[in-house]
C-alpha cells in the first residue's frame, strides 16, 4: 500500500518548524492578502524564501496557499505574488479561483496547482474537469462520504487529498457568508470571525419574545458549530479508497495542537504500513490534551443517524494539558526552554516527547540564562533545568490542567 502525505499546517515559522520535527512530510503556508487564514501570522515574501531554504533543508515539501475568492481589485496584486513565487518555486500553489487558476498558468506555469477545498469538488465530474485543465492534485470538499471518495478515485489518474483532523465550517466547504453579514469581515477573503461558534437563540418573526425549544443549554444553542474531524481511526480505509495526502486543519491554531495532531497522525500513518491497522488508545489520549470542540467523523459514513456533529456547550473548547514552553536546545543533560506559561519548582511537567507519553517528571531544579538557581520562570523568559536524555530540540515541554 502507497503510505499517504502528512501534510501539516504551518501559520508562521515556528509552527512550520514544529510540524516538520514532529513529522510532517509536508507544510502548507500563505501570505495574509491572498490566504483563506488571513488572521494567521503567516509569511513575508523574504519570510517565505527561509521557509522554502529550511524545507528543502530537511528535505521535505511546502505548498504556498492563493485560495481566496478575488475581487477585480485583487487582481493585479495577485499577479505580483505569483511572479514572486515564480523565483521561490513551491512544490505547488493551492488555488480554488479559475481566475488566479489561469494567472498562475500564465505566469507561473513550472509551479503545480493543488485546487482547494473550497473550489467544492464533491462528484467525479468536476474532478475529471480540473485534470484537464492541468491540476496536479485534489483537495476533496469535507462533504464527501467513502464511497464517493472511491468513484472520484477511479475516475481520476491525479493525486486526491482530504481532510482528516480539525475545524469543519458549518457552511458548505467554507462557503460562508454569516461572518460577512454580522461583523462585514468575509470568511471568504480569509477573514472570518467564526460566527457560526457564537450562541443562538432561535425565534420565529411573527412572535417577537418567545424562543423556540432548540437549545441544548440555558446558554442558547450551537446549533451552527459543529464538532472538530477526526478519522486517525479510519486513515487505512482513506489509503484504501486512493486518498494521496492526509491534511491537518489549523494555520491559526497554536504549537500545542499542531505538535500534538502532528506526532500523533504520524505514528498512525507509519503504522499503515503493517499488515493489520491497530489503532491505540495513546494517539485518542494524546488528541484530547488540547483544545477541541468534541470530535466526530463528519460526513465521511454519511450522515450522522444520531446527530453526534454539533458540539453541546459541555464539550466545547475542551482540553486536558497545557503548554509550558518549547526546547531550544539540549546541552549535558540540561535544556534552554522557551517559556510560554509560568514555571516553578515543584511542578510537574510531561514531555511530548516518543517514548515517554503520560509520563510525568517534577521540576526538582530550575535556573535562569546565567545559570543561577531561580524558583520560578515566568512567560515569554528563557530559563534552563535538567532534562530526560530522550528530549530534543523542538519538543514540547506541557503540564495537565488542574481539575
Amino acid at each position: 500500500m502507497k503510505i499517504p502525505e502528512l501534510l501539516a499546517p504551518a501559520g508562521n515559522f515556528e509552527k512550520l518548524q514544529i510540524a516538520l520535527h514532529y513529522g510532517a512530510d509536508a507544510v502548507y503556508l500563505g501570505l495574509s492578502q491572498f490566504s483563506l487564514r488571513a488572521k494567521a501570522d503567516n509569511f513575508t515574501v523574504k519570510e517565505m524564501q527561509d521557509a522554502a531554504d529550511y524545507v528543502r533543508g530537511k528535505k521535505r515539501r511546502f505548498y504556498v496557499t492563493v485560495n481566496i475568492f478575488p475581487h477585480n481589485r485583487d487582481i493585479a496584486f495577485i499577479r505580483d505574488h505569483l511572479s514572486a513565487l515564480k523565483t521561490i518555486a513551491p512544490d505547488a500553489l493551492i488555488i480554488s479561483d479559475p481566475g488566479i487558476f489561469d494567472l498562475a498558468s500564465e505566469l507561473a506555469p513550472d509551479i503545480p496547482v493543488h485546487i482547494s477545498t473550497q473550489a467544492n469538488i464533491t462528484n467525479y465530474r468536476s474532478a475529471r474537469f480540473w485534470e484537464k485543465m492541468g491540476a496536479k492534485r485534489l483537495v476533496l470538499a469535507r462533504e464527501l462520504s467513502l464511497d464517493e471518495i472511491r468513484k472520484i478515485r477511479d475516475s481520476v489518474d491525479i493525486e486526491l487529498e482530504c481532510f482528516v483532523h480539525g475545524a469543519i465550517c458549518i457552511s458548505y466547504a467554507g462557503r460562508c457568508y454569516i461572518s460577512s453579514y454580522l461583523t462585514n469581515r468575509s470568511g471568504n477573503r480569509g477573514e472570518c470571525t467564526n460566527s457560526c461558534r457564537w450562541n443562538y437563540i432561535l425565534m420565529e418573526e411573527q412572535r417577537p419574545g418567545k424562543y423556540m425549544s432548540v437549545y441544548e443549554n440555558d446558554r442558547g444553542t450551537y446549533v451552527m458549530s459543529s464538532r472538530d474531524l477526526c478519522l486517525i481511526e479510519h486513515l487505512d480505509k482513506l489509503s484504501e479508497a486512493g486518498v494521496d495526502s492526509f491534511k491537518i486543519e489549523g494555520r491559526m491554531k497554536g504549537i500545542n495542537y499542531v505538535a500534538g495532531v502532528v506526532k500523533t497522525y504520524r505514528e498512525a500513518v507509519d503504522i499503515l504500513q503493517e499488515e493489520q491497522f491497530m489503532v491505540k488508545e495513546q494517539w485518542l489520549n494524546e488528541l484530547s490534551m488540547f483544545s477541541s470542540r468534541g470530535y466526530t467523523t463528519g460526513m465521511l459514513f454519511g450522515p450522522q443517524p444520531d446527530g453526534d456533529y454539533n458540539h453541546t456547550d459541555d464539550k466545547a473548547y475542551r482540553m486536558s494539558h497545557e503548554l509550558v514552553g518549547v526546547v531550544q536546545s539540549v546541552n549535558n543533560g540540561n535544556a534552554l526552554i522557551a517559556l510560554r506559561n509560568n514555571i516553578h519548582v515543584g511542578d510537574n511537567i510531561e514531555y511530548l516527547s516518543t517514548g515517554l507519553e503520560g509520563q510525568s517528571f517534577e521540576v526538582k531544579e530550575l535556573f535562569n540564562t546565567k545559570g543561577l538557581p531561580i524558583e520560578r520562570g515566568r512567560n515569554e523568559e528563557t530559563v534552563a533545568l535538567p532534562m530526560h536524555p530522550e528530549v530534543r530540540k523542538y519538543d514540547l515541554v506541557r503540564r495537565k490542567l488542574k481539575d
